[in-house]
């Protein structure tokens, strides 16, 4: 592309409906009339419930209903970083098109809950769709007004712009890529621009309120256009001899002619020629490059025709089926009646391949039927790791009972643990109203078909039985559910919350004390809980108070859990299955690297359970015994062992990083701190809170991966021999999970649906981030060269620490 051409998209084109992120409140509340002082102040007992209410207006009309983002009450700054989608499309919108945002406090009296209020066009002065992120001041104790033109527009006036907005501009082109990155660079004019953002808050005292809001970005600019008109008229043709653009409708559109020749060369008639085509060597070698293309590569018109051409000479070649299928026309009946018969005689290709033709991309029912009797081949096992992505899969089936659900069904039936997370995976989808019908229809086939079940020979229990124990399951988590509503309204610190749940357990809910039956645990469906132990039970000290309770089970052990109500798990129940899918992938080529992949599942969008693993955090350790190896010696001492202690506990303690350095690496796991890194008594570090991931970080220039300082010191220092080992296990372990790419990045695909908040953004983004991660572009050797500079940069990289140091101040003043 050369430098003065400008590509872009046109409104009118983009079916997608209108999505962007509130992120944020900056500045003090207003004082209430009653208190006569700040919001903020410590003598202030009474904290601020803020919502935001965004309506769209149309050429000074209202469009659609308004939307809400959650309450907010966790002080300042208030963080809502809520993804707000509205019904209407971006081909829908006018020139004149503009947002109203207020923000409501419900904490107030009535006419006091207004805090402020502004608009904002959706389209600039140069008809350019606004993205990125955008600060508006809000007009204090006005709702937003979306006439045109507006009486409250968010955009500071010209007149009293300083150097701060200045600067804000310059950072919101920063974020959109519209400045040239240079690291070293950026990160001395970020360290710069926080001091003088401090200076200038300190000298103007502002009092205005602003409301932080981040606009979807594209691939290219978004130029407004209506449907159906052509608004870009040539520029006038000059007597000189300059260039002129000139605007082309037909762009885009496909060619007549070369759609006559494709149709030609795909003929029925040319199919008998082609039964005895061979590729020669130069066309062999194109296949072979086709071939080793990731699941989300689109194919060009000439890669399609060639694979086309050849696929009689392919149907022996198992990996060619899902790329000979993406080259048919669909909508040409004959054509893909021939790749229907075609496909039934292709060599059968891999279980990682069928969940690909479970993807959005393949429509046709027999392509996705044949993807099913593949998946038929494979275990329960196998089938578990991909049993999340199944599900959800259901979204992109033509019927409501689809081929899919009934196999998901039947596999059920001889196994309780499969039906338990079937089940679980099922009713939380329930509250997607997009999707409600269909999860509704399969969780009925999954109850009807078990209700049938006769107790077998061997003392099976009946289908009645095993169905009401699942439903069991659910009127525990309810149970819970108000139990931590009783506790939260307690009064007082963690102890007297702690006091009450302990109350609760052993007095009016005694029942929770010694079920009637056991129930099977949700959480791990083998076992059977038959109670919990109140005096063992507790109260994590955080602001959702989460419980941490123990449950007997009926072989007279104990199992420990963690509750939680108000947060969503389904983010970091993917990442989890992820970790435990990639430990199986690595232990099947022979190496173990001691992940932890605690058990996690989300009940419902904002409630689940995790299995509570017996850890400290690496901030607790370093606080409390100096370092890694302090913590180690007291657990696994050995005066001749490396650095006073048990080589196996050194081993296991590398190796768990090692993996976890790829994983996250892979995952592009954000927000990591020495809080949410955990170790374990035998060696064994781990990860926990998933709330970043695919790239995103709230921390500015986070490092490729989270290896920190004490980690490495814990090995003897960058030029030990045992620092050498780890990274020898990370190649090793990258070079073995780029292998199953192909599953990974076809798991995440399936998952393109869904309501999880890093992939629901903007899938496709996610997706290709993922891709860049794996290298595919290089062979193992040059990936081992790459991965060992990763590990490098990380270490050098003396920039996080002093985040880190923020983050422990921030966790201190909470």
């Amino acid at each position: 592309m050369s430098g003065n051409e400008f590509r872009f998209f046109l409104s009118c084109d983009i079916g997608l409906p209108i999505t962007f992120r509130i992120e944020r409140l900056e500045g003090n509340l207003p004082a209430t009339k009653s208190s006569g002082s700040a919001i903020d102040s410590p003598a202030e007992e009474r904290r601020a419930e803020l919502y935001a209410e965004c309506g769209l207006y149309i050429d000074g009309a209202p469009f659609g209903l308004p939307m809400r983002t959650r309450l907010e009450s966790s002080g300042q700054p208030y963080c809502w970083n809520e993804l707000i989608t509205l019904s209407t499309k971006y081909q829908d919108l006018t020139a004149n098109s503009q947002l109203a945002l207020t923000v409501w406090d419900v904490s107030r009296e009535k006419d006091e809950g207004l805090i402020g209020g502004a608009s904002i066009p959706l389209f600039n002065s140069k008809k350019q769709l606004k993205t990125g992120k955008e600060k508006l001041r809000l007009w204090s104790g006005k709702e937003a007004d979306g006439s045109f033109p507006t009486t409250t527009p968010g955009k500071v006036p010209r007149h009293e712009r300083g150097e701060l907005e200045r600067l804000e501009k310059l950072v919101s082109k920063y974020e959109r890529g519209q400045i040239q990155r240079i690291d070293w660079l950026d990160r001395l004019t970020f360290k710069a621009l926080e001091k003088i953002k401090e200076k200038e808050s300190c000298r103007s005292g502002s009092s205005h309120l602003y409301l932080v809001v981040d606009f979807c970005s594209f691939e290219h600019r978004v130029v407004f256009q209506e449907s159906g008109a052509n608004f870009f008229s040539p520029s006038p043709v000059s007597s000189t001899n300059e260039l002129v653009t000139v605007w082309d409708p037909e762009v885009g559109r496909i060619n007549p002619s070369e759609q006559k020749q494709l149709k030609l060369a795909r003929s029925l008639t040319r199919g008998i020629i082609d039964k005895d085509l061979k590729p020669s060597s130069n066309e062999r070698k194109s296949i072979q490059r086709i071939l080793k293309y990731p699941p989300t590569r689109t194919l060009s018109g000439d890669e399609r025709q060639l694979l086309w051409k050849f696929r009689f000479s392919l149907m022996s070649e198992k990996r060619a089926l899902t790329k000979f299928l993406r080259c048919v026309e669909w909508s040409d009946l004959q054509e893909a009646k021939q790749a229907i018969e075609l496909m039934g005689k292709w060599e059968t290709i891999d279980v990682s391949d069928a969940l690909e033709l479970l993807s959005p991309v393949f429509e046709s029912e027999e392509v996705r039927a044949y993807a099913v009797s593949v998946l038929e081949r494979a275990d329960d096992e196998e089938l578990q790791c991909y049993l999340l992505q199944l599900v959800q899969a259901l979204r992109f089936e033509r019927s409501d009972k689809s081929r899919l659900s009934h196999f998901l069904v039947q596999r059920s039936l001889c196994n309780i643990e499969f039906a338990s997370f079937l089940r679980s995976y099922v009713a939380v989808e329930l509250h997607d109203p997009a999707y409600a019908k269909r999860f509704y229809c399969t969780y009925e086939i999954l109850e009807d078909n078990m209700m049938k079940l006769t107790a077998g020979v061997n003392g099976e229990e009946d289908g009645y039985k095993l169905w009401h124990s699942l439903v069991r399951q659910t009127e525990l988590t309810a149970q819970l559910c108000s139990i931590m509503r009783d506790v939260r309204n307690v009064r007082g610190g963690t102890q007297k919350k702690i006091e009450k749940l302990r109350q609760l357990l052993s007095g009016l809910l005694s029942e929770l004390t010694y079920f009637e039956e056991p129930i099977r645990s949700p959480l791990a469906p083998g076992v059977l809980i038959t109670g919990i132990v109140p005096s063992e039970s507790s109260i994590f000290k955080s602001a959702l108070h989460p419980l941490r309770l123990t449950f007997r089970t009926a072989n007279g052990g104990s199992y420990k859990i963690i509750f939680k109500k108000g947060d969503d798990l389904r983010q970091d129940q993917l990442v989890v299955q992820m970790v435990s899918l990639m430990d199986r992938l690595l232990k099947l080529e022979n190496l173990d690297m001691h992940l932890t992949p605690y058990g996690v599942l989300a009940t419902g969008p904002d409630e689940g359970m995790l299995e509570f693993i017996p850890s400290s955090s690496l901030a607790h350790i370093l606080s409390e015994h100096r370092s890694i190896v302090s913590y180690l010696q007291k657990f696994h001492p050995d005066e001749d062992g490396p650095f006073g202690i048990t080589a196996t506990c050194l081993e296991t303690f590398i190796k768990s990083c090692a993996g976890y350095s790829v994983i996250t690496y892979i995952l592009g796991i954000g927000d990591r701190h020495l809080d949410n890194l955990l170790l374990r008594d035998d060696g064994r570090l781990f990860h926990v809170d998933f709330g970043f991931i695919l790239g995103r970080d709230p921390k500015p220039f986070p490092p490729p991966m989270k290896l920190c300082k004490e980690m490495v010191e814990a090995m003897g220092g960058a030029e030990s021999q045992y620092y050498t080992r780890f990274k020898s296990y990370c190649c090793e372990a990258y070079n073995i999970l780029r292998k199953s790419s192909n599953l990974i990045l076809n798991l995440f695909h399936l998952m393109a649906g869904s309501n999880i908040p890093d992939i629901a953004s903007d899938p496709e983004k996610g997706i290709l981030k993922l891709q860049e991660k794996f290298r595919l572009d290089l062979e193992d050797e040059d990936s081992i060269h790459f991965f060992q500079d990763l590990i490098n940069e990380s270490v050098s990289a003396l920039f996080p620490q002093m985040v880190e140091t923020i983050h422990r101040w921030a966790q201190y003043w909470r």
